[in-house]
């Protein structure tokens, strides 16, 4: 069998949330529907410019954080520990299991290690890329596996 393979150009959802519905498909198959929930936050400054924010989705019984930023005139004032807190908080009202993300080498490990999670794998640098880190907080209180 011979296919015709082509990049998708533009930034296209509707094939993106195509391919997730036939990933989804087997999923459910298995009894395991991913079914994200897209979860965020919002950090505004006293003069309304944005401070930071995260963004992440629910899915499986985890949340997973895919974007966390502070900006520049923002970092080191405790911002980054607070969006991350209120994350913790949203994924144990939820019952989740914990939280997991990623971060690069050169951004914010230590700061995740000094939030009590850790690293579950690495891409390694190569190539001029930077190294990849994914780290998880595994909530003692969440749900048990069946």
């Amino acid at each position: 069998m011979q296919f015709d393979i082509s990049i998708v150009d533009e930034n296209h959802t509707q094939f993106a949330d195509t391919v997730e519905a036939i990933i989804d498909a087997v999923a459910s198959d298995l009894g395991r529907p991913f079914d994200p929930t897209p979860w965020q936050l919002r950090a505004t400054a006293p003069d309304g410019s944005l401070a930071g924010g995260l963004t992440a989705y629910v899915a499986q019984g985890w949340l997973y954080i895919r974007l966390l930023g502070v900006a520049d005139g923002f970092r080191s004032s405790g911002l980054g520990r607070v969006l991350l807190d209120r994350a913790e908080e949203h994924a144990r009202a939820q019952g989740l299991a914990g939280v997991y993300l990623d971060t690069y080498d050169f951004q914010a490990p230590r700061f995740y290690r000094s939030r009590g999670y850790t690293e579950f794998g690495r891409l390694p640098a190569a190539g001029g890329a930077p190294q990849r880190i994914w780290f998880a907080k595994v909530f003692d209180d969440g749900p048990r596996e069946e």
